[in-house]
């Protein structure tokens, strides 16, 4: 299924979006403000954005931008009403891979979103996020509400592991054994205790990354 965040403020032509490409299996979460999709792109990252440029906070050039610096290969199209030339450069050099002018055809829309997905794939998938964490599988790095933060390498295959079973809770042993054993470092429970207080330390005591007494910890998110 392919999850896609929709940037617009007209809920008429939000709805009719949302309502054609659910038909066709997509998933369609609709942002009526640029704030609300910074929130929703810091707690998750689509397969898609679409994006209006006349928002009721700002342009949403400004939000492409944004989105590019933080997520390179996240394939946006605008949608907008602006169709003068100069407005259809200005959002490529915002980073736009794509640029619909209102009105449009749903169809084509639909057409000129599946020609983009077949180029890039689902981008998504190299990210996993929990609350304002998220992980780039590709490059490695790890940031908390957009903030990059340097881990070691234990701290970062300890976050890794229980970001991939994000909601379960996964025991100290089963840890160790994932973590340590499986590279031929055995260390007792105490390792894994330090290495636990230093990652929640760097990135702020976060309360998605949770303890279960006895047991093991878990992360889950949490708004």
């Amino acid at each position: 299924m392919v999850d896609l965040y929709y940037i617009e403020d007209d809920p008429n032509i939000a709805f009719s979006v949302k309502e054609y490409l659910e038909q066709k299996n997509f998933k369609v979460t609709i942002c009526v403000t640029l704030t609300q999709a910074r929130q929703a792109l810091k707690e998750h990252v689509p397969t898609f954005v679409l994006l209006d440029w006349n928002m009721p906070d700002g342009h949403g050039d400004n939000l492409c931008q944004w989105i590019r610096s933080n997520w390179k290969e996240l394939p946006i199209i605008f949608l907008t009403v602006r169709g003068d030339s100069a407005d259809i450069v200005s959002g490529f050099k915002s980073g736009a891979d794509d640029y619909v002018v209102k009105p449009f055809a749903l169809e084509v829309l639909y057409s000129r979103i599946l020609a983009l997905l077949r180029r890039t794939g689902n981008v998504a998938e190299q990210y996993l996020s929990c609350d304002g964490i998220m992980i780039d599988q590709n490059r490695h790095t790890v940031s908390c509400h957009s903030e990059e933060i340097a881990l070691s390498a234990m701290e970062y295959q300890l976050l890794l592991y229980l970001m991939q079973n994000k909601g379960k809770t996964v025991t100290r042993e089963k840890i160790l054994e994932r973590i340590w054993d499986a590279n031929g470092n055995y260390v007792n429970n105490n390792t894994l205790t330090v290495t636990m207080k230093r990652l929640r330390d760097k990135l702020y005591q976060p309360e998605c990354l949770k303890t279960v007494r006895s047991v093991g910890y878990r992360m889950e998110d949490t708004i």
